[in-house]
């Protein structure tokens, strides 16, 4: 199958590209960038599929480095078929699944399976994270070797602490030996207790058992310290405070190995948006004040936050239902990812090449594969957006199975049209 992709303007911030560009693509590679006042006429070039990108933008692939599909354990939520399928529409074509599935992902086999499931369904590929203790619970480590063959593109403990700080060192250590990246979700579990909102003004107001800031920057001041003499490699994947976008910049000019992530929706909402208990807005960790919201644009803007995830966690409608207290936790967030994300350059807060990067070629190097750039050799997976497009986010048009999305019954602006996974079509709403 060839394709030529014409007139599209063509972000990839990899190469420093940001303009009206013709992409040509044979099988599954991509042939030739072209700008649209020159000519390509390779040999034996026919063309198979030949789309106009007019008024469109054309992406990388997508990169989403923390996505919960649900499967193998839970899945009357979802599964893998469902939120791949959800990706794809969305202009994901990689997704890291954290290990916290049921079965734990702690044996090759888990690993495994999860990738097969994905590769036979044939949307967006998964990549696994590898269990840094057996079953989670911080006492043994696991087989990180055996995991990393496995196809598991780092370790994580998901959102459990690993309480005992020699056990901690020992898993840097061990992953620092193959440069497997730890995934860090930074807490003190004593801090946190049982918190469900920030410290502060309004978990006051709502009489909610609350998590100072204290508890996420106690938890990166630990790590930073292990990092320091265990020489691991570690990406803080959900950050959402200021103060641990200063600390984590700190360590990057001291040359410590260490990168950051933030949720799309700590760069959007604050603890104000909970309002009279709106459980929608609860997630972990929680949202923080308008002054957090705006350090972790900025530390995007100047570097030291190297990637935006979805950190998408769907439930069904009941599942948000309960008491704060007790409603679940979390957001099904891929369907509006990269609208959001084109929100805030719209808004003046990104420049879309940094927006782009975070999705991309960033998270492609935090996880070491390569992808998230559209070279000339490069595998042809990459998204058509376009951002005239305006649609409203409601049971028609989410495409997750998860229903829990403080943004339902908003309006977006702009609009994946068409995702094209190693030369093939997974997608296409060109013709909507």
């Amino acid at each position: 199958m060839n394709i030529a992709i014409r007139n599209g303007h063509l972000v990839d911030p990899a190469n420093g590209i940001n303009g009206i560009n013709d992409i040509y693509i044979s099988d599954s590679k991509i042939v030739a960038i072209v700008s649209v006042s020159d000519e390509f006429a390779p040999d034996k070039f026919s063309i198979d599929d030949d789309i106009d990108a007019t008024g469109q933008y054309v992406f990388p692939g997508l990169i989403d480095l923390c996505a919960r599909l649900r499967e193998p354990g839970e899945e009357h939520k979802a599964t893998i078929e469902s939120e791949t399928r959800a990706a794809v529409s969305a202009g994901i074509t990689r997704m890291v699944c954290p290990p916290d599935t049921f079965p734990i992902i702690d044996t090759p086999a888990m690993a495994h399976m999860i990738q097969n499931r994905a590769d036979d369904i044939g949307y967006a590929k998964v990549h696994p994270l590898g269990a840094l203790t057996v079953n989670l619970q911080g006492q043994r480590l696991t087989d990180m070797a055996m995991l990393m063959e496995a196809g598991c593109v780092g370790v994580s403990n998901a959102l459990e602490t690993v309480e005992n700080t020699l056990v901690m060192r020992r898993a840097m250590q061990y992953a620092s030996t193959y440069d497997l990246p730890i995934f860090l979700t930074p807490r003190d579990k004593w801090l946190q207790g049982n918190g469900v909102v920030h410290e502060g003004e309004v978990s006051t107001r709502l009489g909610l058992p609350a998590i100072p800031e204290a508890a996420e920057t106690v938890g990166v001041a630990r790590d930073l310290a292990i990092i320091e003499t265990s020489g691991a490699r570690a990406h803080f994947d959900l950050i959402s405070c200021r103060r641990s976008v200063i600390m984590i910049a700190e360590a990057q000019r001291r040359g410590l190995p260490v990168t950051a992530g933030v949720a799309i929706h700590h760069l959007l909402c604050s603890e104000n948006d909970i309002g009279a208990f709106d459980t929608q807005y609860k997630v972990m960790p929680p949202l923080r004040t308008e002054q957090d919201k705006a350090g972790l644009i900025s530390g995007i803007a100047d570097g030291q936050i190297a990637a935006i995830c979805s950190d998408h966690q769907p439930h069904g409608v009941d599942a948000k239902l309960a008491p704060f207290s007790e409603a679940a936790i979390g957001i099904a967030g891929i369907d509006t990812l990269l609208p959001l994300i084109l929100s805030l350059v719209a808004q003046g807060n990104l420049s879309m090449d940094t927006a782009i990067a975070a999705l991309t070629i960033n998270p492609a190097k935090i996880i070491g594969i390569n992808a998230g750039h559209l070279a000339a050799g490069a595998t042809a997976d990459l998204c058509l957006f376009d951002a005239r497009k305006k649609w409203r986010l409601d049971d028609h048009t989410m495409q997750s199975k998860g229903r829990n999305s403080p943004f339902m019954g908003k309006q977006m602006i702009g609009k994946v049209t068409r995702t094209i996974i190693n030369g093939k079509t997974v997608f296409d709403d060109s013709a909507q």
